[in-house]
């Protein structure tokens, strides 16, 4: 299990550091004033950040989710893994959905409020004097923790969790399914198809519940309790922009989910591959403890005295007192010879004798 939250972290924190300039640029198109749009589009939108705030404004907030991406991560990756190896049945394609819904929720609690402190960072440019009076996360979580309580730090916790259970059952089930074809086991998927299924298996994932994020963006995002809940932010999207506001900035989340599942899937595969067989083989050394040892002498011992009756055997072939030799061996073994009580090592004596 340590070894599912390392690889969890690992993966975690190099999706991150490849995916956060379009998260930024999501989070910006999701939440814009729909009847006065600052975007026209993502790449409008890149521009417009990257002109007004530098390469810095696309990373904005970025530290909120560093911080906690390690945990989240081996949070997820752990319990996925305890979930499916503790399922009746773990190698079923349901199994790994189940573990993967499991994860989400797990983590949820926690990527509730560091999605929050994520999202006012990253929309703390936007002109409001009360988004611009963040100097970091920790100042941002304070800042809520003191106007709203405890309700405030954890707001949209419900719809986070109803995010990622299915968003995570889906992204283990993809990868899963794809990576199955190729070969039954995991360290012969080669490294081009971990990259390729990590990144289909974070894009569908993204597909499949992006209107639930936009959802739970623009309840994160309300500073003037426009919204009492989820449902009635949902209910007045719709009825003022419609239901293509729900897809909103789509195109900007897949081609950031396709790069960062991508690196995310193949730190975490490379990292149980490097690290699993180093932790095996220590295993198997300490399990077996001297027993590994009496063995190795052993192996050493019976390949000396091998070799020794090799050459001892190679030096008397074709000798008649070698064959005599031998012959005598065999009669001293037989059953005759040990009821007559004649063989041993007199029997041998007799038959050198004989030959000389």
């Amino acid at each position: 299990m340590a070894l599912d939250f390392t690889a969890g972290c690992l993966g975690g924190c190099a999706g991150l550091v490849v995916g956060y300039p379009l998260d930024t640029i999501k989070v910006h198109i999701q939440t814009q004033d729909s009847r006065n749009p600052r975007f026209r589009g993502t790449w409008h939108c890149f521009r417009s950040i990257l002109a007004t705030e530098s390469i810095t404004g696309l990373y904005r907030g970025m530290t909120s989710p560093m911080a906690g991406v390690a945990f989240i991560n081996a949070l997820i990756f752990g319990a996925y893994g305890e979930a499916q190896r503790h399922s009746s049945r773990p190698d079923d394609l349901s199994t790994h959905f189940l573990a993967g819904a499991a994860a989400g929720l797990v983590q949820s609690p926690v990527a509730a409020p560091l999605e929050l402190t994520k999202t006012r960072m990253q929309l703390q440019s936007q002109g409001s004097s009360q988004r611009s009076s963040y100097g970091g996360p920790l100042e941002c979580l304070k800042h809520i923790y003191r106007h709203s309580g405890l309700a405030g730090v954890f707001r949209g916790l419900g719809i986070t969790a109803l995010r990622e259970a299915p968003s995570y059952g889906i992204y283990f089930f993809t990868y899963e399914a794809l990576t199955r074809s190729e070969s039954a086991t995991p360290e012969s998927i080669s490294t081009i198809t971990m990259l390729i299924a990590g990144g289909l298996a974070g894009t569908a994932s993204w597909v499949f519940t992006y209107p639930i994020d936009v959802i739970k963006s623009r309840v994160q995002a309300d500073l003037q309790q426009r919204y009492l809940g989820s449902i009635d932010c949902l209910k007045k999207s719709i009825r003022d922009e419609g239901i293509s506001c729900l897809f909103r900035g789509l195109n900007s989340t897949i081609i950031r989910a396709f790069p960062t599942n991508a690196a995310t899937f193949a730190v975490v595969h490379w990292t149980f591959r490097l690290w699993g067989e180093e932790n095996h083989h220590k295993k198997q050394e300490s399990n077996h403890g001297l027993g590994v040892t009496t063995l190795g002498v052993v192996q050493e011992t019976h390949e000396c005295v091998s070799n020794k009756w090799s050459t001892f055997v190679n030096m008397w072939t074709g000798d008649a007192y070698a064959n005599s030799f031998f012959l005598a061996i065999a009669r001293a073994n037989s059953p005759a010879a040990k009821d007559g009580g004649g063989g041993g090592k007199g029997s041998i004596v007799e038959s050198d004798t004989a030959t000389s």
